[in-house]
């Protein structure tokens, strides 16, 4: 499953209607992946590395591949319809 999430946000993160909020969020993952916690207490760095980096990122995937995608492959239930 990571490996399938950091393809994703590989792939939204070179999308053109990617938000801009995204490329930060990369990075801060990326950095709380390398944090001194994982180096000075080793026991605390396996927990989160195990799993609440993992958790992290798949929801960084899921939500940046749902906002890169284009309004109209939404559904039509999301769209206002006027009768006259």
């Amino acid at each position: 499953m990571g490996r399938n999430d950091l393809r994703l946000l590989w792939l939204a993160l070179q999308h053109p209607n990617r938000p801009t909020w995204l490329l930060p969020a990369t990075l801060a993952l990326g950095f709380f992946a390398l944090e001194p916690f994982n180096f000075a207490i080793p026991v605390l760095g396996v927990i989160d590395d195990i799993f609440l980096l993992p958790l992290l990122l798949h929801g960084l995937a899921k939500i940046a591949v749902l906002t890169t995608l284009p309004s109209t492959s939404r559904s039509r239930d999301d769209r206002v319809v006027s009768v006259q």
